[in-house]
């Protein structure tokens, strides 16, 4: 195991392209030192199969929550739904949830719909909500903040790859920032800035496995193991050494997602 851990704090390890080999894939995380991984429950129907997962595998937490592009597609999540799955003790986050209309527009009043009623379980459970957020930068900084004044909560802006604009108000409300493989890319260098001008102490990694590979694998399918590469770029980007910048993240996941380290202690 390298001397350097780090946490893999957004993927999809139930998805197909991971799942038929997710012993191998789990066995490089932990050689390449990823020691945990959150693996997000994108539909509701599967939470079942992604507890299941986690269940199975130490390293492994889970998250669930209807993803925004699926709103149309699904049953809307009740507040009753997502509260219940937070009983389970690898359950450690709410979503992920948002707003997306590059792709699915037509549905943007469902997917505010949703979207507020992830943040009121996250509210009522204390766990983080998980945000994806895609060409909707105005309706989600207003959301976010309108819900924050009505009780705070906790939340990660994972995959940020938006505005500065949405990163201050994120950062305001004490909210974290997830680094994907798309900081490393090497076109990347306006969303380095939006990262390095946030706190480092509100930076988190993920890979969004199987997706968005980081250099040099870009194009190829995406997997924990390869968080290292992504993190070594943010090391750059905040001018610290790895081991310090990857010691500081797992602080900051830790703090963020409380749960993991207290079901850690407890097992």
């Amino acid at each position: 195991m390298p001397d350097v851990e780090i946490t893999d704090s957004h993927c999809h390890l139930d998805f197909p392209e991971l799942a038929g080999e997710l012993d191998d894939v789990l066995a490089r995380a932990r050689a390449a030192g990823v020691t945990r991984m959150v693996t997000i429950c994108t539909k509701l129907h599967n939470e079942p199969a992604v507890r299941a997962l986690s269940e199975a595998h130490a390293p492994v937490f889970y998250a669930a929550g209807t993803h925004p592009m699926s709103v149309a597609d699904e049953p809307m999540a009740t507040f009753e739904d997502l509260v219940a799955l937070a009983d389970h003790p690898k359950c450690v986050g709410i979503g992920e949830t948002g707003l997306d209309y590059h792709y699915t527009s037509e549905s943007a009043c469902a997917q505010q719909q949703s979207l507020r009623t992830h943040i009121a379980a996250a509210r009522e459970t204390g766990l983080p909500l998980i945000i994806h957020a895609r060409d909707a930068d105005d309706d989600m900084a207003r959301i976010l903040a309108e819900e924050h004044a009505r009780g705070t909560y906790s939340c990660v802006m994972h995959c940020f790859s938006s505005g500065a604009g949405l990163a201050q108000v994120a950062v305001d409300l004490g909210f974290y920032l997830s680094m994907s493989g798309i900081a490393a890319f090497p076109r990347s260098s306006d969303l380095r800035e939006i990262f390095a001008a946030a706190p480092v102490e509100r930076i988190l990694l993920e890979t969004d496995a199987p997706y968005l590979a980081p250099p040099p694998y870009r194009g190829k399918r995406n997997e924990p193991a390869f968080t290292v590469h992504t993190g070594q770029v943010g090391a750059e980007v905040f001018g610290m050494d790895w081991p310090a910048f990857a010691a500081q993240t797992q602080e900051n996941f830790a703090r963020l997602f409380s749960k993991v380290p207290a079901f850690e202690a407890a097992t």
